[in-house]
C-alpha cells in the first residue's frame, strides 16, 4: 500500500482522568467482597470516580482539547465530531456531540452522538472511516466522549459485582484522511440479541415510567442473572476471538501478528484467557487495574498509555477490543507508523 491510496489515519489521542479515586479497600468495605478477591480476581487496585465538575460530556471535552493540542491543528479544520461517550450525561434527550464541537472550537463541523454501550469506540471508528472514505467533504474527524456509569452502581447488589470496576473519565481520538501514518485497517462488530434485555437501568424508560420514584430502578441491574451468566460463559470468549480474527483478516493478518492489544478492563482471569486464546504475549497488553473499566474509553486509554510507555512502535499492528452489554463485541485494527511499514515488517519477519 502507498500513501496515495485513500485511507484513514490516527493523528492523536487525548485522555482525561478525574483526580478522585475509589480504592480496592473501599470497594471491599462497601460490597462485603473480600479484599483479596477485589484485588486479585476482579483486578481492581483503584478506579477514578467523578468529582462535582466531571460531567460526562465535560470529561470528553477536556480529553478532546488535549487531543487537539497534541495534534497541533486548528480545531476549525475538524469536519465532523462524533460523540462516543455514554448516553447518561448532563441532560436527557440532548446531543452532546454538538456541545463538544462548539466547546473545542470546531465551528465548521457537524456532529452527532453514537451509542453501543461500552463498544462505542469501535462503532465510532467504523462510522468515521466509512464517512471519511465515502464523502470528499469529511477529511478530519474527532471522536470524543466521557463515561461515569459508576454513578449507577449499588455495591450492596451482588448481581452487578462484575460492574464494580466501573469508573469515570474521558477520551478522544483525532482521525485524518490520507494522513500517511497509523492507518485504520477496519472494524468488526458481533452482537447477540438473546442478551439484549439482561442488563440495564429500568428507571426513566417507558416501561418503568419517567417519574417512578422507586430509587432501586435508577441503578444498573441484571434482569436475568442465571441466563446471562450461562449464555456469556458459553459464547463470550469465542465472540472476542472471532471479532479479533475478523478484523485482523481485513488486513491479511493473524491474531498472532498483533503487537499491542488495547483491551477493556475485566476480571483478571478473563483478560489472561483472551490473550492466551489469541496467541499474544502477556506483555503486549496493559491490564488497567489502576483505572478499572471506563466503558468505551478503555481502548483509547490503553493506546494512550502504551504510547507513553513505548509499548507501541512504528510497524506494529495495534488492535482495540471492546464489549458492551446488549451484547456486542467489537475490534478495530490499526497499522501503526508510516503506511506500509507494518506489512513490510511482517513480511520481512516471515
Amino acid at each position: 500500500m502507498t500513501t496515495t491510496q485513500p485511507h484513514v489515519g490516527v493523528v492523536s489521542t487525548g485522555i482525561y482522568i478525574p483526580d478522585r479515586y475509589m480504592t480496592a479497600e473501599e470497594i471491599a468495605d462497601r460490597s462485603g467482597v473480600p479484599l483479596d478477591v477485589v484485588k486479585q480476581k476482579m483486578g481492581i487496585l483503584r478506579k477514578p470516580i467523578p468529582g462535582p465538575d466531571d460531567g460526562t460530556a465535560a470529561m470528553g471535552i477536556r480529553a478532546a482539547q488535549q487531543c487537539i493540542e497534541r495534534a497541533g491543528i486548528d480545531p476549525a479544520a475538524i469536519d465532523l465530531v462524533i460523540y462516543i461517550g455514554e448516553e447518561y450525561k448532563e441532560y436527557q434527550l440532548w446531543t452532546a456531540g454538538i456541545k463538544t464541537a462548539n466547546a473545542v472550537g470546531a465551528h465548521n463541523a457537524w456532529a452527532f452522538d453514537a451509542q453501543l454501550r461500552c463498544g462505542t469506540w469501535v462503532l465510532g471508528m467504523k462510522l468515521a472511516q466509512a464517512l471519511m472514505l465515502s464523502d470528499d467533504r469529511v477529511n478530519t474527524v474527532l471522536l470524543a466522549g466521557g463515561y461515569r456509569n459508576v454513578d449507577y452502581i449499588n455495591y450492596a447488589n451482588p448481581r452487578v459485582s462484575f460492574m464494580y470496576n466501573l469508573g469515570a473519565g474521558g477520551g478522544a481520538m483525532l482521525l485524518r484522511k490520507n494522513y500517511g501514518r497509523n492507518r485504520v485497517v477496519g472494524s468488526e462488530i458481533i452482537v447477540d440479541g438473546s442478551l439484549s434485555e439482561t442488563v440495564g437501568v429500568r428507571g426513566g424508560g417507558t416501561l418503568a415510567g419517567l417519574h417512578n420514584h422507586d430509587d432501586s430502578l435508577y441503578q444498573l441491574d441484571v434482569f436475568d442473572v442465571e441466563y446471562m451468566k450461562t449464555r456469556l460463559n458459553a459464547v463470550s470468549t469465542q465472540r472476542w476471538v472471532e471479532v479479533v480474527s475478523r478484523v485482523c483478516a481485513q488486513g491479511g493478518y493473524r491474531t498472532q501478528d498483533i503487537d499491542y492489544l488495547a483491551i477493556l478492563h475485566m476480571k483478571r482471569s478473563a483478560h489472561q484467557a483472551l490473550i492466551e486464546q489469541l496467541g499474544i504475549p502477556v506483555g503486549r497488553a496493559i491490564y488497567l487495574e489502576e483505572y478499572g473499566h471506563i466503558g468505551q474509553i478503555d481502548q483509547i486509554l490503553s493506546i494512550h498509555l502504551a504510547l507513553e510507555r513505548g509499548l507501541i512502535r512504528d510497524g506494529d499492528l495495534v488492535v482495540g477490543v471492546s464489549a458492551g452489554v446488549g451484547y456486542a463485541w467489537g475490534a478495530t485494527a490499526i497499522e501503526w507508523g508510516p503506511v506500509g511499514a507494518t506489512r513490510a515488517r511482517k513480511q520481512a519477519a516471515g
